[in-house]
């Protein structure tokens, strides 16, 4: 038994990782391939035996052509028709030995799996009618190009589902649960399993220290979430702390009741360079702590801990201990802001300059979260809607409803593997318990 993955992202990546490592655990499990579309795919390096099929490359956009036609042109520059044409290549070979293909993320990686001729399955994880309406209805949309967005009565297009309809196409796994039952009104291979990305958030075991900070009435943790791409997280870091700023300047010029301390859980991504993010604490009078001060707050060696007056910042790469650790999220991310949001927690975020959170993305993923994800357009305005947030325990509890209902439970990745294993045992024969 064979299966190919195709991903095209930072983020689809890793859900595609999740999948493929509970299919590792499985008896029988199958022999597995993969090739990342976009990047060079540094998630599937945490697996065993699990080869890249074709070359791989960075290009300027990062995958987000979709939004800037300039990015487009630059990714030409650098090859990326070549590119696609090697790796179309690749997976017509690969397929011609048998097996069937997995797509993990848009049409893309869907339209690569049915050019392979080899039978596949869709996990779509950039489309949700959440964008388009929610339990309750259609959203109500601004222009005429926002409210035409629904002509075809559902996010996925004519064209899209006609790929997911064909008969090689043995299952789609939707995002979630109401994109499912849209999807159930055509001949489509539905399969309601929900969303990969929630699963794998639990912390390492000594985040406890952290914990007892979030648990703390005295105490008002928050969760910073610039992003995982160069140059962009830089960029967002430094309106971040603008934020920041802005929040401590608020509560000490109106002396308003807050917890005794604030503690802020930096997740920064292993790919990036913690110099830059270090630079600019220090540039804006943030006093490094250093020592016996310093080792009380970090789960790691390779954390920095900084101060200023009532407020601590951590900057660590234990991104599932920063997920836990905060209240509240200052998010300029994709993939890290719906996964707190997830776990029942509101975000706040900030539109950047791309070419990820630009102000279409923010807008898109604020309709995708509803309202778990409060949108601001400045830095300034965050400290009114973050306290707005805190001193509302009723707001918080349907926000946390909503987002877990929204991105729905653990789990995910090993109820698609066994669906995975259904389809491989109906193509080969091989007997499966």
């Amino acid at each position: 038994m064979r299966l190919l993955c195709l991903s095209n992202g930072h983020g689809e990546d890793a859900i595609a990782v999740q999948i493929l490592k509970q299919l590792q655990q499985l008896p029988n499990a199958p022999q597995l391939a993969a090739l990342p579309l976009v990047g060079t795919g540094q998630a599937y390096q945490k697996l065993e035996n699990v080869p890249i099929i074709s070359i791989v490359k960075s290009m300027p956009s990062g995958g987000f052509i979709y939004m800037d036609g300039g990015q487009f042109l630059r990714d030409v520059n650098q090859g990326l028709i070549q590119l696609t044409l090697a790796q179309i290549k690749a997976v017509r070979n690969w397929a011609k030995q048998g097996g069937i293909v997995l797509a993990v993320g848009d049409i893309v990686p869907l339209l690569m799996a049915w050019v392979s001729g080899a039978p596949y399955a869709f996990v779509g994880t950039a489309k949700s009618e959440y964008y388009l309406r929610d339990e309750q209805g259609w959203l109500s949309r601004g222009s005429w190009r926002e409210k035409w967005e629904g002509w075809s009565g559902a996010v996925y297009l004519p064209w899209e589902r006609w790929l997911i309809s064909r008969q090689r196409c043995r299952a789609v796994f939707p995002r979630d649960h109401l994109t499912a039952e849209i999807l159930s009104q055509w001949s489509i291979p539905v399969v309601d399993a929900g969303n990969p990305m929630m699963d794998d958030l639990h912390p390492p075991a000594t985040v406890s220290i952290w914990r007892k900070f979030r648990d703390d009435t005295n105490t008002l943790t928050l969760t910073l979430l610039p992003g995982s791409r160069v140059p962009e997280a830089y960029q967002n870091w430094e309106i971040i702390l603008q934020a920041i700023a802005a929040l401590l300047n608020t509560v000490h010029s109106q002396s308003l009741t807050l917890p005794q301390q604030l503690i802020l859980f930096a997740a920064i991504a292993p790919a990036l360079d913690i110099n830059p993010f270090c630079q600019s604490l220090n540039a804006k009078n943030w006093q490094e702590l250093q020592g016996l001060e310093a080792l009380s707050y970090q789960l790691q060696e390779t954390d920095w801990v900084f101060r200023y007056h009532n407020a601590t910042l951590i900057l660590t790469s234990e991104f599932n201990a920063c997920l836990d650790g905060g209240e509240i999220a200052i998010a300029m991310a994709g993939t890290a802001t719906e996964q707190f949001v997830g776990l029942g927690k509101p975000a706040i975020a900030i539109p950047g300059n791309g070419p990820q959170f630009t102000p279409k993305f923010a807008e898109a993923q604020n309709r995708l979260l509803g309202m778990s994800l409060k949108m601001v357009q400045q830095p300034r305005e965050v400290p009114e809607v973050l306290l707005s947030l805190w001193q509302d325990p009723q707001q918080l509890q349907m926000i946390e409803e909503n987002g877990k209902r929204r991105l729905g439970k653990p789990g995910a990745a090993s109820r698609m593997a066994q669906s995975l294993m259904e389809i491989l045992k109906e193509q080969t024969g091989v007997l499966y318990p």
